[in-house]
């Protein structure tokens, strides 16, 4: 079954400052909040569609997160928690893009660590290890694992230039099976990177965007 990965740069803390904050929400973060719940009611209804019943639903996840708890009870509740979190993500960020679709996108992304680290990668730049980062460490409660997916990732874009300088430095010593999606990778990265660098030149008060968040679905 082929995975999809997405990305989106937002605003880490602005995420997490959805979760658990039900009577302490900002008018503007009701206002947001609103949207995010059209988006997992869209979600449950796609799920309804496939026949596929998580014993738990999106919206429902959902409040739950903004209640500050994640302990609905079955295998498949992780899938259900992540994929609000992720919605929460999408509304506090730039529009999704694609980054690739995998059949196995975890076991390509750790034989590829493999190869850049054989060439002097640092491992806080290695694509295996922000791709499949986990959700972020501040959220005030435990959120269990997503069985089987999806997944959530991030790379502060404080590393996104770093990322690109290291993996060019290595692009011509990996197995070329590796290179068009490094390639993506790089490419995509600068992009994010001079994105951020050109914003913060101007001075833009509002853009707080400090994070590429990466979702796995599928």
């Amino acid at each position: 079954m082929s995975r999809i990965i997405s990305y989106t740069t937002g605003d880490r803390a602005e995420a997490v400052g959805y979760l658990g904050a039900a009577e302490r929400l900002t008018e503007e973060q009701r206002r947001v909040l609103d949207m995010i719940r059209e988006r997992a009611e869209a979600s449950r209804r796609d799920l309804e569609r496939q026949g596929l019943d998580w014993g738990l639903t999106i919206p429902e996840a959902l409040e739950h997160l903004i209640e500050g708890r994640a302990d609905a009870p079955g295998t498949y509740a992780g899938k259900a928690y992540v994929r609000a979190l992720q919605h929460i993500i999408d509304h506090c960020g730039s529009d999704s893009a694609d980054l690739g679709v995998y059949s196995k996108p975890s076991t390509f992304f750790g034989l590829l660590d493999e190869q850049l680290k054989q060439h002097g990668v640092a491992a806080e730049l290695l694509p295996h290890g922000y791709l499949f980062s986990g959700p972020p460490d501040e959220i005030p409660f435990y959120l269990p694992y997503a069985v089987d997916g999806p997944d959530i990732g991030m790379l502060p874009l404080a590393l996104a230039k770093p990322a690109v300088d290291a993996y060019r430095a290595a692009r011509d010593k990996i197995d070329p099976d590796f290179l068009y999606d490094l390639d993506l990778l790089i490419e995509r990265l600068e992009f994010e990177h001079e994105e951020w660098e050109s914003t913060k030149a101007r001075g833009y008060d509002w853009y707080t965007h400090d994070t590429v968040f990466f979702s796995i679905n599928g």
